[in-house]
C-alpha cells in the first residue's frame, strides 16, 4: 500500500463494484442451496468478503460463500440445525487460524491433484442434483431426500409434475449465463438473466416459485451477534464436520490464491491467508453467516476487471452491503428456477470434467484415488470423502517416499562425497572384507525393513560394515530402533560397524538414542573417506591379532 495512488484506487473501485454485482446472485443462491435463508448468504459475502480481503495473504482474493460448501452446510443444517452450523463454522475458524499459526499452509496446498479433482467433481454432481427440483419447478409437497440415489429416484417418480414456465426460466438463465460474455464481459450474464427473469415473472405474474413465496421478505439488516450454547455431546459430534469445513476452506482458498498468483505474477502468503480465512469464519457466524472461503471465479473476475489490491475486495463487500440495505426488498421477486439455473452453471464450471477425464491417462493408483474420492463425495458425504482423501494423500506420500528411499550394498567402489562433482570424480576403492551399506532418502517407519532386504544380497561375510548415511535427510524413532537392531545383529555375527557421514540432525538423533555408544565414537566418521581409513585401521588390527594367534 506504500505506493497506492488514485489510479490504483480507480482500478480497484471499478473491479470491486463489478465483483460485488457478480457476487449478489451467487451469495443468494449459495445461501438457499445450503439450506438457510438467502440473507445469510448475503451476510456471509459482506462480512467474510471484507475480512478475507483485509486480513488474508493474497492481494486480490475475493471471499464469500462458495459452491464447495453447499453439500457440507446443507448436511449440517439438516442434522444439527442452524445453531449447529454456527458452532461448526466457529470451530472451523479456530482450526484455520491454528493451521496458519502452525505454518501448515505450504503443506495443505500440495494436496494430491486426483483427490482435489475427485471431491471437486463430486461436489459439482451433488450441487447439480440438488437443483433439479427448482430447475424443473417440480410441484411436489414432500421434501427431496438428501441421499443421492434416493434423490434421483424421487425425481424420476415426479417428473410428470414439471412446471414448464420454471423450466423455461432455468434454461434461459443457463443460456444467458454461458453466452452473454460474448456480448459483454464486464456485466455478468447471471445478473442479466436474473434481472430479465425477475421482471418477466413480476410483470406477467407467471406461476413460478420465488424467493418471497418460499422465504418471505429478505431482511435488510444484520441480526444481533450471538453464539448458541450447546451441550458437550453436540459439540463433540460437530468436530468432524467442522474439520471438513476447515480443510475444504483451506484447500479452496489456497488453490484460489495460487490461481491468482499465476494470473498476476505475484506470490501470496499461504499461512497469513489461512489466518485471515479463520478470522472470517469466526466473526461471520456470530452474525448469522455461513462458512466462507476464497472464490476462484470471483477472484479471477476481480483480476480481469483491474483489481490490484485488497481494497477491491473490501469495495466488493461494501457494494453488497449497500445492495442489501437499499435493494434487498426487491430480491424476494427473484424466481427460484433462475437461481437453480445459476447453480447449474456453477456446478458445470466446478465439475472440471476435462481434468477428470485427463487423469485417466495416469497410473492405476491415481485413477483409483480419483474415483474413490469422487464416489465417496457423491454417494456417502463430503466429510467422509475429505477424511478418506487426507488418508489417501498421506498413504500416497508415504509410498512415494518409500519408493525414493533405498538401501544398497556396495563392495567394490563408492563416490567421493568430498569431491565437487561426486558422480564424475574418481571412485574410492573399498578394501576386501569391507562392504558399504548406502542409505539414500529419508529413513523412517515406512522403510524400516529395507536393511533386512539389503542384507539378503550379501553373499560373503565381511569383517567391516560401513553404514553410509550422508544422503539421509532425517531419521525417525522407528528408523533409529531398526538401525540399532541391525547393528546389534551385525555385531553378533562378528562384524564391526562404522557409521559414515550423518547430517547434523541425524547425528543428534543417533547420539541421543545410544547408537554412537553402541558402535563406539571412534567408529563414527564425518565422511566416507574417513570411514574407509577407519576400516583400513580395523583390518590392520584384525590381521595383527590373527598373526599373533598364529
Amino acid at each position: 500500500m506504500r505506493d497506492y495512488d488514485l489510479k490504483t484506487f480507480t482500478s480497484d473501485l471499478i473491479a470491486g463494484i463489478i465483483v460485488g454485482i457478480v457476487a449478489l446472485p451467487l451469495a443468494i443462491a449459495f445461501g438457499i442451496a445450503s439450506g438457510v435463508s438467502p440473507e445469510r448468504g448475503l451476510i456471509t459475502a459482506i462480512i467474510a468478503g471484507f475480512l478475507i480481503s483485509a486480513l488474508g495473504g493474497s492481494r486480490v482474493q475475493i471471499g464469500g460463500p462458495t459452491g464447495a460448501f453447499i453439500v457440507i452446510v446443507y448436511g449440517i443444517v439438516e442434522k444439527f440445525g442452524v445453531e449447529g452450523l454456527i458452532v461448526a463454522t466457529l470451530i472451523a475458524g479456530f482450526m484455520l487460524v491454528g493451521m496458519g499459526l502452525l505454518k501448515l499452509g505450504t503443506i495443505i496446498k500440495f494436496m494430491p491433484y486426483p483427490i482435489v479433482v475427485g471431491f471437486t467433481s463430486g461436489i459439482a454432481v451433488v450441487i447439480f442434483s440438488s437443483q433439479i427440483k427448482d430447475f424443473f419447478g417440480l410441484d411436489v409437497a414432500q421434501a427431496v431426500p438428501s441421499e443421492f440415489i434416493e434423490k434421483w429416484r424421487y425425481y424420476i417418480l415426479h417428473f410428470n409434475k414439471v412446471n414448464w414456465f420454471a423450466l423455461a426460466i432455468g434454461v434461459f438463465t443457463v443460456v444467458v449465463s454461458v453466452y452473454w460474455p460474448k456480448v459483454n464481459k464486464k456485466i455478468p450474464g447471471t445478473l442479466i438473466a436474473l434481472l430479465i427473469t425477475t421482471a418477466a415473472v413480476t410483470y406477467f405474474n407467471l406461476p413460478v416459485e420465488t424467493i418471497g413465496s418460499r422465504f418471505g421478505e429478505i431482511k435488510s439488516s444484520f441480526p444481533p451477534p450471538s453464539i448458541p450454547v450447546i451441550g458437550w455431546e453436540k459439540f463433540r459430534l460437530l468436530l468432524a464436520p467442522a474439520f471438513t469445513i476447515a480443510m475444504l476452506g483451506a484447500i479452496e482458498s489456497l488453490l484460489s490464491a495460487m490461481v491468482a498468483d499465476g494470473a498476476m505474477g505475484t506470490k501470496h502468503r499461504s499461512n497469513t491467508e489461512l489466518i485471515g480465512q479463520g478470522i472470517a469464519n469466526i466473526i461471520t457466524p456470530i452474525f448469522g453467516g455461513i462458512p466462507a472461503t476464497g472464490a476462484i471465479a470471483r477472484t479471477m473476475t476481480n483480476i480481469r476487471n483491474g483489481g490490484k489490491t485488497p481494497v477491491a475486495g473490501i469495495i466488493h463487500a461494501l457494494v453488497l452491503l449497500l445492495i442489501m440495505l437499499f435493494f434487498g426488498k426487491w430480491a424476494k421477486l427473484i424466481p427460484m428456477s433462475c437461481l437453480a439455473g445459476i447453480l447449474v452453471v456453477v456446478a458445470y464450471n466446478m465439475s472440471e470434467w476435462r481434468s477428470f477425464a485427463g487423469l485417466f491417462r495416469n497410473t492405476k493408483s491415481e485413477i483409483a484415488v480419483l474415483l474413490t474420492t469422487f464416489l465417496l463425495t457423491v454417494i456417502i458425504d463430503l466429510t467422509v470423502a475429505i477424511q478418506f482423501g487426507l488418508l489417501l494423500a498421506i498413504l500416497l506420500f508415504l509410498k512415494r517416499v518409500i519408493d525414493t528411499t533405498d538401501v544398497a550394498v556396495v563392495n567394490m567402489a563408492v563416490d567421493d562425497e568430498r569431491a565437487e562433482e561426486p558422480e564424475t570424480a574418481p571412485k574410492l576403492v573399498i578394501p576386501d572384507k569391507v562392504e558399504v551399506f548406502e542409505v539414500n532418502g529419508p529413513f523412517f517407519f515406512g522403510v524400516a525393513n529395507k536393511f533386512d532386504e539389503a542384507e539378503k544380497q550379501v553373499k560373503i561375510k565381511p569383517l567391516i560394515r560401513i553404514i553410509r548415511l550422508y544422503r539421509v535427510p532425517f531419521i525417525d524413532a522407528t528408523g533409529v530402533s531398526n538401525l540399532k537392531s541391525f547393528i546389534k545383529k551385525t555385531q553378533a555375527n562378528g562384524i564391526t560397524v562404522v557409521i559414515s557421514g550423518p547430517v547434523k540432525s541425524v547425528a543428534e538423533m543417533l547420539e541421543k538414542n545410544g547408537i554412537y555408544e553402541l558402535v563406539g565414537t571412534e567408529n563414527v566418521c564425518a565422511d566416507i573417506n574417513l570411514a574407509l581409513e577407519r576400516a583400513g585401521q580395523l583390518l590392520e588390527t584384525a590381521k595383527a591379532k590373527g598373526k599373533h594367534r598364529a
